[in-house]
């Protein structure tokens, strides 16, 4: 089912040049809704989401914070038990037909601006996650990473219309985009891209790079290192953790990309 992904609202809308008298307007918001992501018959999230894509970003989730274990995905519906209708399309039960190991659900709900909030730390990331491969192609030019952001940002048609949803897209060596999802929350829309390569069987996704139209936190930096992604772009700035991951995963990662500037933050020897 289709869901309105934005919410029309009358607004004052003021301008200096119009007199100072505020005019009466509509405006497009995003819409913000709870989604509760189930693992077989356990709840293991609430997120708050801008709805679509949800089968993408349940699996999303759950791959990334590693509650499949190597469980295959056998099926995504939505609502745990009776009708979809009733939970208003806003319950995602994940199927592994019980494969995967019972998860511990989280005690809060996640918000549209925070991922993992303290469930992990480095040391327990780098014990379930094996340092990345190098790309068979190698590093990506930075001319490529360099005009990742104008890319993208022809395919955000979401933010174009509120200016108030981040991106996160799949882009290709020759700096093609090949994938691109919206969302309020940053950390979803990373999840709902993963969650739409592991869907295709696209993972572990090498030789691609994962674009955020944010800052590089240090659970975006981790939900790109299960994805089996070697490199991470990032429009703003990475935090001092994010590299810390970045550098232990053999990523590289950089931020502040906007024209034809970059700061490289990872890894540490220079890019050729």
């Amino acid at each position: 089912m289709a869901r309105s992904r934005t919410a029309q609202v009358l607004v004052h809308r003021y301008r200096r040049d119009d007199a100072g008298t505020p005019r009466r307007t509509p405006d497009e918001l995003i819409v913000e809704e709870a989604l509760e992501v189930h693992l077989d018959a356990t709840l293991v999230a609430t997120t708050m989401r801008t709805p679509g894509h949800d089968f993408e970003l349940a699996v999303g989730l759950c791959t990334t914070d590693g509650l499949l274990a190597n469980a295959a995905v056998l099926g995504v519906r939505y609502c745990a038990t009776g009708s979809a209708v009733d939970t208003a399309f806003n319950v995602v039960t994940v199927e592994t037909g019980g494969v995967a190991p019972v998860p511990t659900t989280r005690l809060t709900t996640t918000t549209s601006a925070c991922g993992m909030c303290g469930t992990t730390a480095l040391d327990d990331l780098v014990g379930r996650l094996e340092p990345l491969p190098p790309d068979p192609g190698g590093p990506f030019p930075l001319d490529v990473l360099a005009d990742v952001v104008d890319r993208v940002r022809a395919e955000q048609p979401l933010f174009g219309v509120t200016g108030a949803v981040h991106a996160a897209a799949v882009v290709a060596r020759d700096g093609r985009v090949l994938l691109v999802r919206e969302d309020i929350g940053r950390h979803n829309a990373v999840d709902k891209v993963v969650g739409r390569l592991a869907l295709d069987g696209g993972l572990p996704a090498t030789g691609v790079a994962l674009f955020v139209s944010g800052r590089a936190s240090y659970e975006i930096v981790q939900k790109a290192w299960a994805a089996g992604i070697t490199t991470v772009v990032a429009v703003s700035a990475p935090s001092s953790l994010a590299v810390a991951a970045a550098r232990r995963a053999g990523m590289t990662l950089a931020g502040f990309v906007r024209g034809d500037r970059m700061n490289v933050y990872a890894p540490e020897e220079l890019l050729p």
